[in-house]
């Protein structure tokens, strides 16, 4: 185990109706040149919900009103690993990977933190077969 310190920089972002979650998180990243950053908080509601549930290559959507109650994860470059939880109205809450085509309700307030001193980026990993995270200190 490797620990890679890093000082931060905090965005707060407000997505609208309508907007991507995921995109919009990716859009962020793209515009702000930010090589490494993590998810602190996110509330918010969608009207369509697309998730890839463990271990399963199909995605799950719904659609209706649900509660964001929790979104986290890291955001690079090269690829995004979030996990989403919502509940609907009787407060079932289900999660799994972020997909896109997460549509924006009435909003989502996100803070996000930079790590100015990092890179990542999503490599194959041969011993998962996945697509990993690959830390590296930004010099």
């Amino acid at each position: 185990m490797v620990f890679f310190p890093s000082s931060l920089r905090a965005f707060a972002i407000r997505l609208r109706p309508g907007d991507d979650l995921k995109q919009s998180l990716q859009d962020m990243i793209n515009t702000q040149n930010m090589p490494a950053a993590a998810i602190v908080t996110c509330v918010g509601s969608l009207t369509r919900a697309s998730l890839r549930m463990a271990n399963q290559r199909e995605l799950t959507t719904q659609t209706g009103k649900f509660e964001i109650v929790s979104l986290t994860g890291t955001l690079s470059p090269s690829g995004l690993h979030l996990h989403l939880a919502i509940s609907d109205k009787n407060g079932k809450t289900i999660g799994g990977h972020l997909a896109n085509g997460n549509l924006i309700y009435t909003t989502a307030e996100i803070v996000a933190v930079e790590l100015l001193d990092l890179s990542f980026a999503r490599v194959q990993d041969q011993q998962t077969g996945f697509r990993e995270l690959l830390i590296s200190s930004r010099e």
